[in-house]
Parts: structure tokens; sequence; C-alpha cells
């Protein structure tokens, strides 16, 4: 069990690199955009493509549209906020969040339809079939890229995020939450056996290098992680990681 934050080398080889972790909390629902010289913003949708483009949905009628109509220099310094929420429910749900800092820039009209694509390949959500009606398609040229968790903020390369891909089990791992969820269960109360009776042990994700856990206590609380024997390439292994870390221990 690797509990975090740490810094060692060992356990930052058992969790996926921060570039990566970082591109799979950009692809959360959960938005917020604010403008230099508008504020907040409202966002309808924001997604990083499989090419590394960040593009947003806003309101044609908005802040951003109108801040980028009024800028004398086609673009307009913005920061995109992004928040991972856990999907079961605990006393602290945000699990991470992300920063992608830059400037906003229109996107040709030329070019929209193909980017619209890239955006539903990654994010096929309900707003864009608003683009070019009531929204507008804009790009943000990254600058910046911070990710929170645990307690701590990495600073990542913006080269190395827009290089990185989305965890692929992180991405479905509602759904193998509920497939898997007696196992899981029984995952969940070795945790608690290691942790002590006085401490509170809830399932708080998983990705391709293992289960994570909320340990939660009077005290406060931190984040754990159960590793798998080797990283998985995709969730078609799920399962089969699971039963080896129940089989390799005390039953």
């Amino acid at each position: 069990m690797t509990a975090g934050p740490t810094h060692s080398s060992a356990a930052v080889d058992r969790q996926p690199p921060a570039a990566e972790r970082a591109r799979t909390v950009a692809l959360r629902p959960t938005a917020a955009l604010h403008v230099a010289g508008a504020g907040t913003c409202p966002v309808l949708a924001a997604t990083t493509t499989g090419d590394g483009d960040v593009l947003l949905v806003v309101p044609a009628a908005g802040g951003a549209a109108a801040a980028l109509q009024a800028s004398p220099l086609g673009d307009v310094p913005a920061r995109l906020t992004v928040t991972d929420r856990a999907p079961l429910e605990l006393r602290h749900p945000v699990r991470a969040l992300v920063q992608l800092s830059g400037w906003l820039t229109p996107v040709p009209a030329d070019d929209v339809a193909g980017l619209v694509l890239d955006f539903a390949e990654t994010s096929p959500v309900d707003a864009l079939f608003e683009v070019g009606l009531s929204a507008v398609l804009v790009r943000m040229d990254l600058a910046e890229v911070t990710l929170e968790e645990s307690g701590q903020s990495v600073d990542v390369d913006p080269d190395d995020y827009r290089a990185a891909a989305p965890d692929a089990v992180s991405r479905v791992e509602t759904d193998l939450m509920v497939a898997e969820r007696r196992p899981l269960s029984r995952l969940c109360g070795r945790v608690q056996h290691w942790a002590g009776r006085r401490d509170d042990v809830r399932l708080l994700g998983l990705d391709r290098f293992g289960v994570r856990f909320r340990v939660q206590s009077r005290r406060g609380c931190y984040d754990l992680r159960v590793p798998f024997a080797v990283p998985l390439t995709g969730p078609e292994g799920f399962a089969d990681a699971v039963d080896h870390l129940l089989t390799c221990g005390p039953a």
C-alpha cells in the first residue's frame, strides 16, 4: 500500500505520471473559466482532444466571446479550472483539480467542423450541437498546467500534458466499480484492517496503476493506493488485477 502524498521514487513509479493524471482530470465535466478583464465566465463544455488541443464551448452572448471580440490582439488571457470529484459519497469529495492557463483564441470558421468532431471523440456532450447557433468554439493556447491533489500542487510541462493520454481505467471507473463491487469491497475491508477501526476507509477511485482509497479520521484524511503488480494497459485486465491483490496476501 502506498499512502500519499509521498516523494519516494518507488511510490512515484506506482502511480500514473503527473501529465497523465492532469489529462485524466481535464476530461471531467465540472469546469470553470476565468477571463482577464471579464472575470468568471460561463463555459458550456471543455475538453483536451487526442491531439492535445484545449477546446471550449462558450455562449455566443457570454463574457468570453465578448472579451475575444473586444481584444485588439485577437486573444485574451484565461484560466480554465477542471475539478475531479469522487463518484462515491465522501466527506471531502474533491479528488483533484487541474488549472490550464493561457490565451483564448477564436477558431477559424474552416476549422470548426473538424475540431467539433475531435471534441466529440473525447467528450461527446450536448453543448456541441449549439456551436454555430447559441455557442461558439474557442481554443486555448496553453502556457501553464497545474495539478492539485492530495494537498499538493504540481506544475506540469505543457508539452508533456499535450503528449500524454488520459488514464484508460479512470475513464470507465464508475462502470468498473459496479461490475467489481464485491472484490473491491473485500479489498476495502483489508485496507480497513490495516488502517484500524477508528479510521473510516472509503473507495476513492481507480486507475491503471491500482485502487485508491480515502482514509478519514477525526484528525483529518489522507489518500492511499493499493498498487497492481503491473500497470494495466486498459480496463480489460482490471478484474484479474484485483483478484491478484486479494490472493497475494492473507484473506
